[in-house]
C-alpha cells in the first residue's frame, strides 16, 4: 500500500495538530489531515499525478489532464 502525501501540491495545505477534548475537558493532541486526492493534472503542459486538496479542486485551480 502506497503512502499518501498529506499536503496539497497547489496551496500547500498540510496536516495540523488539534485538541481532542473529552466531556471532562481532558485535552490530548491529535493530527487532523486535509482531504487530498490524487489527480491527473497538467503541470507546465505536462500531464502528471499530483495530490490536491478538495478546496483547490472545487475552486478550479487545477487543470485536469484528459
Amino acid at each position: 500500500m502506497a503512502k499518501i502525501k498529506r499536503a496539497c501540491a497547489i496551496c500547500g495545505k498540510g496536516p495540523k495538530v488539534v485538541h481532542r477534548i473529552s466531556h471532562a475537558h481532558n485535552v490530548s493532541k491529535r493530527r487532523q489531515l486535509p482531504n487530498t486526492h490524487r489527480v491527473h493534472a497538467l503541470i507546465n503542459r505536462t500531464p502528471r499525478h499530483i495530490h490536491v486538496c478538495t478546496r483547490c479542486l472545487r475552486s478550479g485551480k487545477v487543470q485536469k489532464a484528459s
